[in-house]
């Protein structure tokens, strides 16, 4: 157990940290994920009734200008900006808490090495090793640097994505690395690992059996523990089992919603 003050148990009340306020009264958050580099989506994505949205840096069309325009845009519509980065070097992950993120998404944690890294480089001193002197993270929390550079340690969502074979063999002492608070399950990148096609038929003992070790363990644990869903009716049935999910993408929403107008009016 940790010593240090974390987002399970910190006395910070910050109204404007949507998704870790969420998180704290049990009932499920909801997210999704943005790849295109438009602060207008930004903005208009937050302002639907998410608890967050997660700007993906990873595969999305996102650069540093558009990455820093999105977390101004969401955090503006009282949104969780999460930013998930593309690998966890420490560059990456200090330039994105330095937009003002509330939170950072890691994919491909394989091991409890890695996430102990990730942690190392999120948290300021004394705790770890965070450079600081970003003028910009206080305005998507709401307070003044000197304030900001308080709480953070204790109110930054620090997510890992368990996605591979090797992370679900390892998922327990991923699970145990102070610092880590939330497990993401990539299930395309999981199934592809698995069964070596995506996305899962979600019939397959092999992929299911994943995904209820990882939940057991993010649980036995103490961590959030969340996935991608790709609408409202599969979030609201994995709804018991999952602490926060995430519904879709905006560029395959975009296109499944063009493409039904199209069927309705030529099919």
């Amino acid at each position: 157990m940790s010593s240090w003050p974390n987002v399970h148990n910190t006395t910070v009340s910050n109204p404007r940290l949507k998704l870790l306020n969420q998180l704290r009264t049990g009932d499920t958050a909801l997210m999704t994920f943005i790849g295109l580099p438009s602060v207008r989506l930004a903005q208009i994505v937050s302002s639907t009734g998410l608890d967050a949205v997660i700007v993906d840096c990873e595969h999305g069309h996102v650069g540093d200008d558009q990455m820093h325009n999105a977390v101004a845009g969401i955090a503006f519509n009282g949104c969780s900006p999460i930013i998930r980065i593309r690998s966890p070097h420490p560059d990456l992950i200090k330039r994105a808490l330095d937009t003002g993120a509330h939170g950072l998404m890691i994919p491909m944690i394989n091991t409890a090495k890695e996430a102990a890294a990730v942690v190392k480089y999120s948290k300021l001193p004394p705790r770890r090793l965070r450079g600081q002197g970003s003028p910009f993270p206080g305005y998507a929390f709401g307070v003044p640097i000197p304030e900001y550079n308080k709480q953070c340690n204790e109110t930054l969502l620090t997510i890992v994505q368990i996605e591979t074979k090797e992370g679900v063999e390892n998922v327990e002492s991923i699970c145990a690395v102070d610092g880590v608070d939330m497990i993401f399950i990539g299930p395309n990148d999981l199934a592809m690992s698995l069964l070596g096609y995506a996305p899962a038929k979600y019939t397959e003992p092999v992929f299911l059996e994943a995904i209820d070790k990882v939940v057991k363990a993010a649980k036995k644990h103490g961590k959030w523990v969340s996935k991608l869903v790709y609408n409202g009716q599969q979030a609201k049935d994995a709804a018991k089992d999952f602490d926060c999910l995430a519904v879709g993408s905006d560029s395959k929403i975009l296109k499944e919603w063009f493409t039904e107008q199209v069927d309705v009016v030529r099919g």
